[in-house]
């Protein structure tokens, strides 16, 4: 999703598969959120602060996983993806947030891929773990952009992770730190983040909320239960 105003010369794209991950730490009252800026070499939203995240690799869909994600999610993914896709969605926002910040949202488990995606995980002899994600939102790109995506936003609490150890910014996401929930809400952020740091606090436990879609229809913005 990017702010950027639609062009209608540019020809229409199917949105690409991509996901993203929340990480979350504190309570509803203390809630903190893990945010990075983007680099300004990017072509879609340079230099907006965002969530680690991206497209769906085809490596995603044979990840060897610890554990796989929960029933729920899956159950609301499949209404929209195959369960192989829905699956691989969550290991790309977990794959994403490795590469983008370091941290690892994994459990112990024996490696049995050599796909370089995997080599943070193996070296210390982690699998990426699905259980503890929870799904947030879907945002679909408008047309008329120069990239578009069908973007799956999870979260999981910072108790997911493999270890303490802090994040790190990368070529691909600058800045990453963690930031107070009413203080990310004053960062240069995309339209769609807002939309998601609101749908965050929506779906916060215990209420369960049916989870919604930020699309285009006609040309206008919608919000949608899925």
């Amino acid at each position: 999703m990017s702010d950027e105003r639609p062009d209608k010369k540019l020809p229409a794209l199917r949105p690409r598969l991509a996901a993203s991950l929340i990480l979350t730490r504190g309570d509803r009252d203390n809630l903190e959120v893990l945010m990075g800026r983007r680099s300004s070499k990017h072509v879609f939203m340079p230099n907006k602060y965002v969530f680690p995240g991206g497209r769906v690799d085809r490596a995603d869909n044979t990840a060897p996983l610890a554990a796989d994600l929960a029933s729920e999610p899956l159950r609301v993914m499949q209404k929209h993806l195959s369960e192989r896709r829905a699956r691989a969605a969550a290991v790309a926002a977990v794959r994403e947030t490795a590469e983008e910040t370091g941290l690892l949202i994994a459990a112990a488990g024996k490696p049995r891929s050599r796909h370089p995606h995997w080599h943070p995980f193996q070296r210390d002899g982690l699998l990426p773990d699905l259980s503890g994600l929870r799904l947030i939102t879907r945002a679909i790109t408008p047309p008329g952009r120069k990239r578009r995506f069908d973007t799956w936003f999870f979260t999981a609490d910072v108790s997911a992770l493999a270890d303490d150890r802090a994040p790190v910014p990368s070529e691909e996401l600058e800045d990453v730190h963690w930031v107070a929930f009413p203080d990310a809400k004053t960062l240069d952020l995309p339209i769609v983040t807002h939309f998601v740091l609101e749908e965050l606090l929506r779906v916060q436990p215990p209420q369960p909320q049916p989870v919604r879609c930020f699309r285009a229809r006609h040309g206008k913005m919608l919000v949608e239960d899925i």
